[in-house]
């Protein structure tokens, strides 16, 4: 039948005109082309089309969205059910369907699929298997049978690959969803009862029921080397006696899954909910601070696990925000987290951040001589490294042209004042009396806001930050 569901015309091909306007990427023969007529029927007969939102793969039908004249997102590979649940959560009243293919879906996606099945939440699954990674070039896929030919299995797989996975089965053995089955495209029967499936998989969403799942089995010709109507020979002799058809669950006369909250968009409500205040925190610096980069300034503060590097950049970035730039805090823990060289990006920009990497910084702050090793040449020429003098005793070699030193012992200065964790605030006023980066109550209103719950923290930590402010600015005055 005709939809509307369809775009009139394909704009990626041929600038929308001409024969080529009318077609899509599939190859002759493939399944995926009847699957999306069927799914393309149901949303027009349900009169959901502007309710829908499709969520393309990575894989053959990766350009959905050139045919669906419908809501539509493109998934990092594998990631599809993600995606759903987020949409369908911020805007419970969509209809949101998933379509993957076998590589996205039981392969890279295997966590998120699983993830989203057993939450149970109404969303549409429609998997198509056909037994192979088809756009990328043939390689073995979960499901590919044994024995079968691909351009990684080229004897065929053996069990030493596994076996194939039965992802309806799977699905179906998990508590949340309602409708599972699987159905295929090989004859005019198993067309009809296909068509039958993902409509029943759409109704259940509109109703509210739950999650629906239905494995479609479909044909390859390119990749299999054989004619469409030996390619759906094949489906049917080799593929059903692994994959079996039919209901694999279904479920869907028990209690709805519940209503989800209509999510709320106003910015108001959004910081009330997170504890937070529409009051603007007080400014203080008058301009962006041009005299280290006209837009956007990245710095990198490394230490040891505990060091304090990342609550310190924290501060950094807020204090940022509260002047009303962009700011961004890119914390590195890893295996590092209690010992070696961890470290934290930070940018401040004067309008965005393009990227929140600080490979090439304008500032260092190192907290051992690990870290100013392994940091230091990286500083931009003309930049600056702010470094603990009391556990640090040498330069590196390789610092660029014009980079200059400032020396503070954040530690020793900790240590004398009775307080060994304020060291990262040392450094912190070290930052600010070397740079001007931005002025000192700038720094103090965040160090006093992170410390709010331990107010009684406060004056140590005020008086760290201005012994460091005046040791880093006598160096430089």
């Amino acid at each position: 039948m005709p939809t509307s569901v369809f775009y009139r015309q394909f704009e990626r091909h041929a600038h929308a005109e001409g024969v080529n306007a009318h077609s899509t990427t599939y190859c002759p023969g493939c399944g995926h082309g009847l699957a999306q007529k069927y799914l393309a029927e149901a949303i027009d007969e349900l009169g959901v089309q502007d309710r829908t939102v499709l969520i393309s793969p990575v894989g053959c039908a990766v350009f959905m969205y050139y045919y669906f004249d419908v809501g539509n997102s493109q998934a990092p590979h594998g990631r599809a059910p993600a995606v759903a649940m987020g949409h369908k959560t911020a805007n419970p009243d969509s209809i949101v369907i998933c379509y993957q293919g076998d590589g996205d879906l039981a392969s890279i996606g295997l966590a998120e699929i699983v993830s989203a099945a057993q939450l149970g939440i109404p969303i549409t699954v429609i998997f198509i298997n056909n037994a192979i990674y088809g756009m990328t070039g043939g390689q073995m896929a979960p499901t590919t049978l044994i024995g079968q030919r691909t351009t990684t299995t080229p004897g065929g797989r053996t069990l030493l690959a596994g076996q194939p996975m039965k992802m309806a089965e799977l699905i179906s053995g998990l508590d949340g969803p309602v409708y599972v089955e699987r159905v295929a495209l090989y004859d005019n029967r198993r067309r009809t009862h296909a068509k039958r499936a993902i409509k029943k998989a759409l109704e259940l969403q509109v109703a509210g029921t739950g999650f629906a799942f239905i494995e479609v089995l479909s044909e390859c010709p390119v990749h299999l080397g054989l004619e469409p109507e030996a390619a759906e020979d094949w489906v049917r002799d080799n593929m059903v006696p692994i994959f079996p058809l039919g209901v694999k669950k279904d479920i869907t006369d028990r209690a709805a899954f519940p209503v989800i909250p209509t999510a709320s968009f106003d910015p108001e409500q959004a910081l009330t909910a997170l504890g937070a205040t529409t009051e603007r925190p007080p400014r203080f610096a008058q301009r962006f601070p041009t005299h280290i980069d006209p837009e956007d300034i990245s710095l990198k503060l490394a230490g040891s696990g505990g060091d304090g590097a990342q609550t310190a950049a924290m501060i950094i970035t807020r204090g940022a925000i509260n002047e009303g730039y962009d700011s961004t805090h890119i914390p590195s823990y890893g295996p590092e987290s209690r010992g070696g060289t961890s470290y934290a990006d930070v940018h401040v920009a004067m309008r965005e951040v393009l990227s929140p990497a600080a490979p090439r910084p304008h500032v260092l702050v190192a907290f051992n001589a690990p870290s100013l090793v392994r940091f230091g040449p990286a500083v931009r020429p003309g930049g600056m490294v702010v470094y603990d003098s009391s556990v640090i005793s040498a330069l590196p070699d390789g610092l660029a042209t014009g980079v200059r030193t400032v020396a503070v012992p954040f530690a020793s200065v900790a240590k004398d004042l009775g307080a060994a964790l304020v060291k990262n605030v040392v450094a912190l006023g070290a930052l600010q009396g070397a740079t001007k980066i931005f002025p000192e109550e700038t720094f103090l209103t965040a160090i006093c806001a992170a410390l709010k719950a331990k107010c009684a923290m406060i004056p140590i930590n005020e008086e760290a930050f201005k012994v460091g402010a005046k040791l880093a600015g006598e160096q430089v005055d």
